[in-house]
């Protein structure tokens, strides 16, 4: 019986250790909502919660900042770059896990070193690239240097190294070609991975600040990162409008989130196992 109360009281424990972990956690987000509820009277004198909430930040935002044209374009950069970078790492993940060709442990030897550097060192030659390509201040010179995730290609690799032989043999008795084993077969099989991969992908893109700023010059094409940053400037701090337009932005990520919520974990889960 002591036993058992011992391990019950440890259990309470260690989940009110938990809640209080996440409480906590949640902290920032609840002062950002709270920031966006007050006016410029309240912003800076309330820590949390004013008494007067108000939608007077969210009423200038829209009112003076084109907030759903920079929305429009993070998420069309954020789709069209997670489709991309799902296709070719999904791809080479699959030839990685299934196929045996001369020279594979270099290939795989030099894309694990390129994780090592660090991506604002290569930011100035790629900059050079891109300039000579004609894509700077275009949605492309974002959308195809990023088009290839290495992270992702060794993701779905130890993924994909989960799914039976024989079961690519069986498509290939049926007919199947290699590539389309690769996308009736392989890809349905290896759908946490997926969504794990799409959500990390999104998330990246979405968060992306540095090299957007870098490639895009005219304020129509901004991101959203971008244009919030616009907000603070040299000689006026718009604060409120900030909070407003960080508390919009970051919904799309909860909500993906949550829909993808089951398949991230799978994902990981699945990633994690030892090809």
């Amino acid at each position: 019986m002591r036993a058992r109360g011992w391990v019950r009281g440890t259990r309470f424990g260690a989940h009110l250790l938990l809640v209080a972990a996440a409480a906590l956690t949640l902290v920032p987000l609840v002062w950002l909502l709270a920031a966006s509820l007050k006016g410029p009277d309240d912003l800076f004198s309330y820590t949390f919660f004013s008494p007067r909430p108000t939608l007077h930040n969210f009423n200038e935002l829209f009112a003076k900042v084109p907030f759903v044209r920079y929305l429009m374009n993070s998420t069309f950069l954020a789709g069209v770059g997670v489709t991309v970078q799902l296709f070719f790492s999904s791809l080479a993940g699959f030839a990685l896990a299934k196929y045996e060709f001369k020279g594979k442990k270099v290939v795989m030897a030099v894309m694990l070193a390129t994780m090592m550097i660090p991506g604002q060192v290569l930011m100035a030659p790629l900059y050079e690239q891109i300039f000579r390509l004609g894509l700077v201040d275009r949605f492309s010179g974002l959308i195809i240097p990023g088009a290839v995730s290495v992270f992702g290609i060794f993701l779905f690799r130890q993924a994909i190294l989960q799914v039976p032989d024989e079961l690519l043999q069986a498509a290939r008795i049926d007919g199947c070609t290699e590539f389309r084993i690769y996308w009736d077969v392989v890809m349905p099989v290896s759908r946490p991975i997926v969504g794990a991969f799409c959500l990390m992908s999104f998330m990246a893109s979405w968060n992306s600040f540095l090299w957007p700023q870098i490639i895009l010059h005219q304020s129509e094409r901004f991101t959203l990162t971008i244009a919030l940053n616009q907000l603070v400037g040299l000689y006026q701090q718009q604060y409120g409008m900030l909070m407003a337009g960080t508390l919009l932005s970051i919904l799309p990520v909860v909500i993906l989130f949550l829909v993808l919520q089951k398949e991230f974990v799978a994902g990981l889960t699945a990633g994690a196992v030892k090809g």
